[in-house]
């Protein structure tokens, strides 16, 4: 069996586009790239690896973000108050919802220019009333990514990420799994699977499908969308009010990557190929539903894997719980319940926590994110109690990325099952009571149905 430490130097190798030269490493770089196994580091090295990023990134933002500055001035916050870890919980929060408080038109650009950290690409809009979508094409071309999600009311959150914070993330997700699949991935071997890519997008759900692609060999595709997905079809999605073109377009694009799936695990079966799949749970559990019913099942065995994020809603008001899927998947596809690992992560923050394969718990990294659990007062509580998901996050350049989320999660300070350092949260997460049902997954399910039928 090959080494970790060999194993993972096959990994950055795959992934090295996205590492800067050693020369331009910063303390963030030192938390993110200087460490072999993101969800492995000891603990004493990950709180001082953590603080230093944490520090400099709060202090960079302080620096170079007006906005944030004058918040933080607000609260008699600044970089010299944080002398220790203990002093993160000073550190001002910004709520998920401040990121959907956007104008339309032309305001729209003057507001991403206000929460954006740094310089601003020059952009040129010579439309009178400009959509989103203009802005975001004219911001794309420049080279900064507007990457956006929606929630069920089909208000968008928007987040700018520049080439840096993005490499950040995409380095960070293929890491992290890559990590956990340790050792029964063979990245150069096994052959992913992606049911459904959009080139021409911002939708958070992409990260997903980059992570993937860079770091496997092989990657197959069911149906590329080589059509714009823009923000006013995912908010009629959202909103579930496609108009009739739309909605039989989305029917036919359904069925036919519905099909070719099915055709793709034929194949990969016969040819006893490793497989990676990688998509949103609802569609997964569509495509196992379909061959249960025809009395189909595989067996690919403990090299391949199922790889999945972005919420557990199945068809409205119903959701599928981590372990049925899991229990499915070993029943249909022959894959091991160990090697169905679920992601977690949100349009605000670059930091991915993976299930492990032992308990199946989300592990955080922690050498430069650092999570906390907020109570209803809005001070921080105890790890082993439930709250509002928040995070310090080292890796935002382009944005604050200090955030409290509307999810509702339990925070543990270590996994119960594995010998993984870190902290972790229970596998099953909720929104927060009064706050809409978001989620890579759900965007794509309204956006074609499949739970309506």
């Amino acid at each position: 069996m090959i080494s970790f430490e060999e194993y993972i130097k096959k990994v950055e190798e795959r992934i090295k586009k996205y590492i800067p030269p050693r020369s331009e490493w910063g303390p963030v770089e030192e938390a993110l790239y200087g460490v072999k196994d993101i969800y492995g580091v000891d603990p004493k090295e990950a709180r001082e690896l953590r603080f230093k990023a944490i520090k400099f990134q709060f202090s960079r933002q302080y620096e170079k973000n007006r906005f944030y500055r004058k918040l933080c001035k607000s609260q008699n916050i600044s970089p010299s108050d944080i002398k220790s870890e203990d002093d993160f919980k000073k550190i001002p929060l910004l709520e998920d919802r401040f990121f959907k408080s956007y104008p339309e038109g032309r305001d729209f650009a003057f507001w991403i220019a206000n929460i954006y950290t740094g310089d601003l690409p020059e952009i040129f809009i010579n439309k009178r009333n400009p959509r989103i979508d203009d802005v975001l094409r004219e911001f794309n071309g420049r080279g900064l990514k507007i990457f956006y999600s929606s929630g069920t009311s089909g208000r968008h959150t928007f987040i700018p990420r520049d080439e840096k914070t993005f490499n950040r993330t995409i380095y960070g997700a293929a890491k992290g799994f890559a990590s956990m699949a340790y050792p029964n991935l063979d990245f150069e071997r096994v052959r992913g699977y992606l049911s459904l890519y959009a080139k021409n997008t911002n939708l958070f759900a992409g990260i997903m499908g980059g992570m993937l692609s860079g770091l496997l060999e092989h990657v197959d595709y069911g149906i590329v969308l080589n059509i714009e997905v823009t923000t006013n079809m995912l908010r009629a999605a959202m909103r579930g009010r496609q108009n009739p073109i739309i909605r039989l377009a989305s029917l036919y694009i359904d069925w036919r990557r519905t099909k070719k799936f099915v055709r793709w695990l034929k194949e990969r079966h016969s040819n006893k190929d490793d497989i990676a799949l990688l998509g949103a749970p609802f569609f997964l559990n569509h495509i196992m539903n379909l061959l249960e019913k025809k009395g189909m099942s595989f067996d690919f065995g403990e090299r391949s894997f199922i790889v999945t994020g972005g919420g557990w809603k199945v068809r409205e008001n119903v959701r599928i719980t981590t372990k049925e899927f899991r229990e499915k998947a070993e029943r249909v596809l022959g894959i091991p319940q160990t090697n169905c690992l679920d992601a977690y992560g949100m349009v605000e923050g670059n930091g991915f926590a993976f299930h492990c394969p032992e308990g199946h718990y989300l592990h955080l990294p922690y050498s430069f994110y650092y999570p906390m659990i907020i109570g209803k007062d809005g001070e921080k509580i105890e790890y082993g109690e439930t709250g509002r998901f928040a995070f310090l996050d080292a890796l935002a350049d382009s944005y604050p990325g200090f955030i409290i989320s509307g999810d509702e999660v339990k925070l543990l300070e270590h996994c119960p099952v594995c010998d993984r350092p870190g902290p972790v949260l229970e596998p099953e997460i909720k929104r927060a009571r009064g706050e809409e049902i978001r989620g890579c997954a759900e965007e794509v399910r309204r956006m074609l149905s499949i739970g309506s039928r």
